[in-house]
């Protein structure tokens, strides 16, 4: 059945090729973007599903005006997909006030003003689904990329408390959690912070990493099926990884964690009281 899907960042990377993806799939579109020209390609070929929109979505009126123009457009609005944002690689204490109070705006902020604007007509309707695009990075913290890991551990908290929070009007959440994969993320999209000299041997270590190397990349059209899944399911999860690298990663990053918090277990009950 087709549904009507609201999606930001869709002139590039993962949004445009899901936007396409959903098109093709017979589902009607309302995406957003700085700049509709990103998006006029496929307001061309999908002109009676497609509804462009040139929002700044750090704007929390122009992400209500937007959200509802879409909804007023087709009639419903069945699925938010928050997917703009970008990443800033440098060190903690090389990502300048600026450049972090930035990337908060849009990764976190902006999710949030789009999620508010979409749930009073969710949960008028009785149903919706809430897709928040986080990354393997909102789990577990890797170096040069810990103010981008901060604005997806945002997310990733925001969104579990939302879950509960809705789940009696019918409105589901699912946390998308992609590994690096061979979009614009990675290239003009990313800001690069001033660098110290002080971290060069730590980035000269981190192309040894699991799941830094280039093979480690996924195939960003290998994550349509996926996303058709996921709209398609009755019960969707609360959290879906994309790519190889996230479960194995995690489970290695958890079972420290909680080997850690055990060692500590007397010392933690002992503060208690």
């Amino acid at each position: 059945m087709a549904k009507t899907i609201f999606i930001t960042g869709a002139s590039k990377g993962f949004g445009k090729l899901w936007a396409e993806a959903l098109l093709q799939a017979g589902h009607n579109v309302a995406a957003t973007s700085r700049d509709a020209a990103g998006l006029q390609d496929l307001a061309t070929r999908y002109a009676a599903q497609f509804l462009p929109l040139a929002v700044d979505l750090t704007s929390r009126p122009a992400s209500t005006a937007a959200v509802q123009q879409a909804q007023a457009h087709f009639g419903t609005l069945d699925v938010v997909i928050n997917n703009a944002g970008y990443g800033v690689m440098g060190t903690v204490e090389e990502v300048d006030e600026q450049a972090t109070r930035d990337i908060f705006e849009v990764n976190v902020l902006a999710s949030i003003w789009v999620i508010q604007a979409a749930l009073p007509l969710m949960r008028a309707q009785g149903s919706g689904h809430i897709i928040q695009l986080s990354s393997v990075l909102g789990v577990v913290g890797v170096p040069t990329m810990g103010v981008y890991s901060a604005t997806k551990f945002a997310v990733e908290g925001f969104c579990e408390a939302l879950t509960s929070e809705v789940a009696g009007f019918g409105i589901q959440v699912t946390i998308v959690e992609p590994n690096g994969y061979a979009t614009d993320f990675s290239g003009a999209s990313l800001v690069q912070s001033n660098s110290l000299p002080h971290y060069d041997a730590l980035k000269a270590e981190l192309s040894k990493l699991p799941g830094f190397g280039p093979d480690d990349l996924g195939t960003p059209e290998a994550t349509v099926p996926a996303l058709l899944q996921l709209l398609a399911s009755t019960n969707p999860p609360k959290r879906l990884f994309l790519g190889r690298v996230g479960y194995p990663t995690i489970q290695h990053v958890y079972a420290g964690r909680l080997a850690e918090w055990n060692a500590w277990q007397d010392v933690s009950v002992a503060a208690h009281r």
